[in-house]
């Protein structure tokens, strides 16, 4: 049975990175013995197979810790990096330094760092790998010509060529091609750093979107769902609300002279009625668009009828508000949509403090602000992270489905919105609600 749990990007990063290392240390070891049995050079060998040696070690350390549940980070990413130039600036200062043709090897891992790490990383990967470029124009052991180097040049240089190479370490020309090099390389680490690092960013800010996007259709197509439940339910309830009220009048008509149980009955009927007329306003409003051009209402009225409202449903909670702007005729569109989410939260609020809830309310020129405050328990991390969750709750299932928040924050999202939860000082929890404004009434 095949593993299918994820693995992370960073993880799967210093995976590749050892795959890369295994290339690195063959390609080293093929070198030397070339540069050694082919050409006849007098090199120090046995540091250089040392260093790959270490190298080897190294990466068998990192596949080890790969193996392990801790997490990678880019400072973890950038520490191997800065490790792989300091082997490399180690096997170069052996063989030639800044004349070695492998200097420009120091491009490799600035492409990796440039492409997987952040800008701050790559920036200090590059002024690493252009100092150690640096040093090696001034310290190092010159690269020996050997025996049989130019015999095998000649071989494979056009006519003319390889008489300059017998005498270019001694000619000033070539002083100007080691100076040359620097300069391409210097160029080239800027260059990478700065349009390769931004390339990257680009992609890694249009994954971001794009999880964005996919969490957005999640999220509408679970209120299509929940939407088709309710007009469902909405259609099997007129029924049985029918029957009820029915019943209810013709049991009242029977025991009228029965006072308490009439009352009852009254009070049951009086409950399917408004019922009734909160399924014929759901379906009403289901069918009507928000009108984007519409004149809307000032930020105060609209606030004092959204608490008025709520007032006659939940009267024996105490309310405190708070409400001021820069102008107070600001037009704000709303539905019953918004109402509803509002209301919503300002009830999860009384849930948590039956006490009191403070409820204040800033405007300017482009947006309102309300804060829902309560003084209940607060809110713990875990339920943070999943607040808006579609039926997520911390009441029970007694005490409801869990849908409240999450149809707040998508009908607060889909007027443009936006919704933030939060603990507050000295106990409680708040919610922050942002919505934007028209313009002046």
């Amino acid at each position: 049975m095949q593993d299918a749990t994820p693995i992370s990007p960073q993880l799967r990063n210093l995976k590749r990175l050892i795959a890369l290392r295994v290339i690195e240390v063959a390609s080293q070891v093929a070198v030397i013995l070339f540069a050694d049995r082919v050409l006849g050079m007098v090199l120090p060998t046995t540091i250089l197979f040392g260093l790959s040696a270490g190298l080897a070690l190294a990466n068998l350390a990192t596949w080890w810790r790969a193996a392990q549940a801790w997490p990678v980070t880019a400072t973890e990413l950038a520490a191997h990096l800065l490790f792989d130039i300091g082997i490399l600036t180690a096997l170069l200062y052996f063989a030639g330094g800044s004349t070695n043709p492998f200097v420009t090897l120091y491009l490799l891992p600035l492409s990796i760092a440039a492409a997987l790490l952040p800008a701050a990383f790559t920036w200090a990967i590059a002024g690493v790998t252009l100092a150690c470029y640096t040093l090696l124009l001034y310290a190092y052991q010159p690269l020996p010509q050997g025996l049989g180097s130019f015999a095998f040049l000649e071989t494979i240089l056009p006519a003319g060529l390889h008489g300059a190479h017998d005498a270019h370490g001694m000619h000033a020309d070539f002083g100007m091609h080691v100076l040359g090099m620097w300069f391409n390389f210097a160029l080239s680490a800027i260059l990478i750093a700065w349009f390769v690092a931004r390339m990257a960013q680009s992609i890694r800010e249009r994954d971001q979107r794009l999880a964005l996007a996919r969490e957005q259709a999640l999220r509408n197509e679970q209120l299509v769902a929940l939407g088709t439940l309710a007009a469902g339910a909405a259609h099997e309830l007129s029924t049985p609300l029918a029957t009820m009220r029915m019943i209810a009048s013709e049991l009242e008509r029977e025991h009228g002279a029965d006072a308490a149980l009439a009352q009852d009955l009254q009070l049951l009927r009086a409950q399917a009625d408004q019922c009734k007329r909160i399924l014929t306003q759901l379906t009403a409003d289901a069918g009507a668009a928000r009108a984007e051009q519409a004149t809307g209402i000032s930020c105060e009225k609209f606030l004092q009828r959204l608490l008025e409202q709520w007032q006659l449903l939940r009267p024996q909670i105490a309310l405190a508000t708070d409400f001021s702007g820069t102008q107070a005729a600001r037009k704000i569109v709303v539905d019953r949509t918004l109402d509803q989410a509002l209301m919503n939260l300002i009830n999860n609020a009384a849930d948590a403090s039956p006490d009191q809830v403070e409820i204040s309310a800033r405007w300017d020129e482009a947006q309102l602000q309300i804060e829902i405050r309560d003084r209940g328990p607060g809110i713990s991390a875990d339920v943070a992270a999943r607040a808006g969750e579609a039926f997520f709750t911390t009441k029970g299932p007694e005490h409801g489905l869990g849908i409240g928040l999450f149809l707040a924050n998508a009908s607060i999202e889909r007027a443009g919105g936006s919704v933030s939860l939060f603990n507050r000082e000295g106990g409680g929890a708040c919610v922050r609600v942002t919505l934007p404004l028209l313009g002046r009434a």
